[in-house]
């Protein structure tokens, strides 16, 4: 039985924020308009060698011209915030020089319409759309080239939206960018696994430079990242079993935190970043430690599932656990597990549960769609949250859905369903809020009662 939304907005922390999230290129479209330029995804979802369902993001859901539409439902949903990416490409096309500023501008329209119906603005600065012309003239993310390109990025776009939009997120999920070099499922598909802690690490560099640009362009931003983070569970009790689970955690995702806040990685990571890559012999050098330190005002948890292993580290699956679309266990008390664990390892700043969803076959009946599991999802982890607040004293501000709408699910195309909202893409692109939407409605209103 799923609380309801009442009983949930009590337990919540005061003022607790609830949004939903979206990135660029899995709802824009509109690939070639206005100057946009390439990314990395436009050709990685159209070459033949590379594995994905052929879905692109040409059209995804139109959000590029139905961005008046897609605020409105925010407003019928009642969320407080909504947090959107930025795609590098429509603002500067190759990357760096010339700005485009009719790319720049839609996303003025869009923050002006947002707080207009009075959705905060949460903007991430990257979500994984490289522009391409970066990666084949610098490799990418290989390239320190590239760092000081997006710090040049992120000053340009908080230079004409930083008098409206107050947060401001460098990266989602570095570990799925680097997934982007270490195998070949995701763009740009490099599949050489020797280079993730490489890549890894400037994109570390990439964050503090564009973190003190930011700040240097708006003294009143306020500045995080999102990393994504999962549970590894051992199979068993014995020694093996849990050295191997902490070390695929640490070198999956605490690595990264370790050097956001300690200015220091594992000795593992720094070891491998002696080794040469690209012909350079030392990727990470001690002025480095302050440049990835810089402050945090605030951290983005991304969290969908765990997963289990044996004493090798390999995966074991269990048959018993009900599992997503994307074949995750659901494990919502393993989010207030990962809170205090993280809280008790490291000395946090606020955080925000930046993404959280479930990809469930949604049916349509009668042009309704009854996800009462997704329900269950939502609020059980929320219940996870309030939990750990009240009993842990973990400082978690509020908790972005995702997604607001169904989306391209990047190589895996449209059939991953994670939305509030139904997009029928037999009809139109029409949006239809699911039950999970309405029940996600009533508890944003519920809060914004509690809190009045």
């Amino acid at each position: 039985m799923t609380v309801s939304a009442n009983e949930l907005a009590a337990f919540l922390p005061a003022n607790f924020i609830l949004g939903a999230a979206t990135s660029a290129y899995q709802i824009e479209g509109a690939t070639k308009a206005d100057g946009r330029g390439p990314s990395i995804w436009d050709r990685f979802l159209v070459d033949p060698h590379l594995p994905h369902s052929a879905a692109t993001g040409e059209i995804a859901c139109d959000h590029y011209n139905r961005y008046k539409q897609d605020v409105a439902l925010l407003k019928k949903l009642n969320l407080h915030a909504y947090r959107f990416s930025i795609a590098w490409p429509r603002v500067f096309p190759q990357g760096k020089g010339k700005l485009n500023k009719a790319g720049l501008d839609f996303y003025d329209r869009l923050v002006d319409e947002l707080l207009a119906q009075g959705i905060t603005p949460y903007t991430t600065l990257y979500h994984w759309d490289l522009p391409l012309a970066l990666q084949d003239r610098f490799d990418g993310w290989l390239s320190r080239i590239t760092c000081s390109a997006f710090a040049d990025y992120s000053r340009a776009v908080v230079a004409k939206l930083g008098d409206r939009v107050k947060h401001w997120t460098t990266f989602n999920e570095p570990e799925v960018i680097v997934a982007g070099y270490s195998t070949n499922g995701l763009a740009p598909g490099y599949n050489q696994p020797g280079i993730r802690f490489h890549v890894g690490h400037n994109l570390m560099i990439a964050h503090g430079m564009a973190a003190k640009a930011i700040r240097s362009t708006r003294s009143d931003a306020q500045v995080g990242i999102v990393l994504n983070y999962n549970n590894i569970d051992p199979v068993d009790r014995t020694l093996a079993a849990n050295a191997a689970a902490h070390n695929r955690f640490t070198a999956a995702y605490n690595w990264y935190l370790q050097g956001l806040l300690q200015g220091s990685y594992p000795d593992f990571v720094e070891n491998k970043l002696l080794e040469k890559v690209n012909g350079i012999d030392k990727w990470f050098k001690e002025s480095d430690r302050s440049l990835i330190r810089q402050p945090l005002d605030y951290l983005g948890i991304n969290y969908y599932t765990r997963f289990v292993v044996d004493a090798e580290g390999r995966d074991v699956h269990d048959s018993t656990q009900r599992l997503t679309q994307m074949g995750w266990q659901i494990d919502p008390f393993g989010l207030a597990r990962l809170l205090d664990r993280l809280n008790k390892e490291f000395k946090l700043p606020p955080l925000y549960i930046t993404e959280n969803g479930a990809a469930l076959d949604d049916q349509v009946v009668n042009g309704e769609i009854h996800d009462t599991e997704r329900t269950k999802f939502i609020a059980d982890h929320l219940t996870a949250i309030a939990a750990v607040s009240r009993l842990a004293k973990v400082d978690v501000r509020g908790y972005f859905a995702w997604s607001l709408m169904d989306n391209l699910e990047w190589p895996l195309g449209y059939a991953k369903t994670f939305g509030l909202v139904h997009v029928d893409r037999t009809n139109d692109l029409k949006r239809t809020i699911k039950d999970s939407g309405h029940f996600y409605a009533q508890l944003a209103q519920a809060l914004k009662s509690r809190s009045s």
